[in-house]
């Protein structure tokens, strides 16, 4: 499987997949119409149908391409996914500014190379913007 390039094959596939899925969703659940008297389903129809296209062609080029499948590391997805339970979990007992402060620690476990002082400038920008948004 190394003779191809397996990430872009992925990705091709993916947005091939999803180009066919919301054409296939705005041909059965929109009014297409005609050429000349549009409906609304015509433009999400004609932007899967390229998605679909688009997809398929980095799939072919994938074919050209060496290349494998990388080393998963699966500390930043975990992560990420553990600061959107943090911040679902300390939003109502605590409020909106110290759990965007303990969101952006537990996703900053992600990398491993974030620094304290860039996660403490990190946190006080969120929630000045926080503040200035929903104020």
């Amino acid at each position: 499987m190394d003779r191809i390039d397996s990430r872009e094959m992925l990705c091709g596939a993916l947005v091939a997949a999803a180009g066919a899925f919301f054409a296939l969703y705005a041909m059965t659940n929109y009014q297409l119409g005609t050429i000349q008297r549009m409906g609304s389903g015509m433009f999400p129809f004609g932007v899967g149908i390229v998605l679909a296209i688009l997809g398929v062609l980095i799939m072919v080029t994938s074919l050209l391409k060496k290349g494998g499948l990388p080393a998963m590391e699966v500390r930043s997805p975990i992560a990420v996914l553990a600061s959107i339970a943090v911040f679902a979990l300390t939003i109502r007992p605590f409020g909106l500014m110290p759990s965007i402060i303990a969101m952006t620690i537990v996703a900053s476990l992600a990398d491993r190379k974030t620094r304290p002082l860039e996660v403490a400038i990190l946190s006080v920008a969120l929630c000045v913007l926080a503040f200035l948004i929903f104020r």
